[in-house]
């Protein structure tokens, strides 16, 4: 049963997306909420496209399904190592469609990154049907690698949280959000706000005065909503995606809204080959338009939570279908997650 108290995972066969249910399931274990693994297909050239190479016998709708299942029991598994029991939906047709629809029941989506291919490429494309454009909850998406090709390490604790701010409404709940996750791990909040390079330019002083009184304002409200939090001001000249970029090294998440303005215009509905979520080397949580703007129209404010957008049931959205697994055996899990994360304690 979908509910609002529920993470969904994104999984297609790929050691991407097993890393992403290794990431979801240790959110939804220190948050306490539930888990939902979701695997997506199309026929009939589903094992050209949909899942990764390690599937590629071509067969017909029955052969899909079941490697789906097979997909769906390893990422079950990974769950269960963390002591979290997940439901698991199969999607069948353009899974960007359907993940948009889906968003509208969940309080976050996690999904992997491993660059061209894959469930991943489908929805983190620059089309109109661009997941982190179009949901209705927040997205996290998780590098499998650096630019390098270095797997990426993830902690099973967050300490350094990076946001991305401006004075745009997307920005604006961003920071909030940012602050919230924060302070739920008990780690440090970042607060980044890219201005033009200013160097040399008459009345250098004056305008960055200007840019800080403007973050020192933005800040302010969780200064006094989370009197515990630890928040660093930056004022980073140049462009938002090198700042953030550079800042997912050294933060367990950074968090960005789709749709700022200023220094983070196009942040990540440009060029995927310069986005930040082509290059970043720790997960990025998004901060969708549709979200934001989903209650514009009735109170002229932005959802306090995903549980607040009107949901949809299973059975009114095409194509998705909840189908019970038995999950892996528990050494297939660790032979996973040895792969995936080889520094993992």
């Amino acid at each position: 049963m979908i509910n609002d108290k529920a993470i969904l995972v994104g999984v297609d066969g790929s050691h991407a997306s097993y890393k992403a249910t290794w990431w979801a399931a240790n959110y939804a274990k220190h948050a306490g909420l539930t888990l939902q693994i979701v695997c997506a297909y199309s026929l009939p050239s589903y094992a050209a496209v949909s899942f990764d190479a390690t599937y590629t016998a071509m067969g017909d709708d029955n052969a899909a399904h079941s490697d789906a299942q097979e997909i769906l029991s390893k990422a079950k598994a990974i769950a269960d190592e963390q002591g979290v029991e997940a439901a698991t939906l199969i999607v069948t047709g353009d899974p960007a469609s359907v993940f948009v629809e889906l968003s509208r029941n969940y309080n976050l989506i996690v999904i992997g990154n491993r660059g061209k291919g894959g469930l991943a490429e489908r929805l983190l494309g620059t089309t109109s049907s661009s997941l982190p454009a179009y949901a209705y909850c927040p997205i996290v998406v998780v590098p499998y690698t650096d630019d390098d090709g270095n797997l990426m390490h993830l902690n099973n604790t967050i300490t350094k949280v990076a946001v991305g701010s401006d004075e745009s409404k997307w920005g604006l709940k961003a920071l909030e959000i940012a602050a919230d996750f924060a302070a739920s791990w008990g780690a440090e909040l970042d607060v980044l706000s890219a201005v033009p390079n200013l160097k040399g330019i008459d009345g250098e002083d004056d305008v960055m005065k200007s840019y800080q009184e403007d973050l020192d304002v933005r800040v302010k409200p969780l200064l006094e909503s989370h009197p515990d939090l630890k928040i660093n001001k930056h004022i980073v000249s140049g462009p938002a995606v090198s700042a953030l970029t550079k800042a997912s090294f050294d933060h367990d998440v950074v968090v960005v809204g789709s749709r700022g303005r200023g220094g983070f215009t196009g942040l990540l509905l440009g060029s995927t080959s310069q986005g930040l979520l082509q290059h970043a080397a720790g997960p990025v949580y998004v901060v969708p338009r549709k979200y934001v703007e989903a209650a514009e129209s009735r109170l002229d404010t932005v959802p306090s939570s995903p549980a607040e957008v009107p949901t949809k049931s299973l059975e009114e959205i095409a194509g998705v279908e909840e189908i019970p697994v038995a999950k892996a055996e528990p050494e297939v899990a660790e032979q996973i997650e040895k792969t995936i994360d080889p520094d993992k304690q």
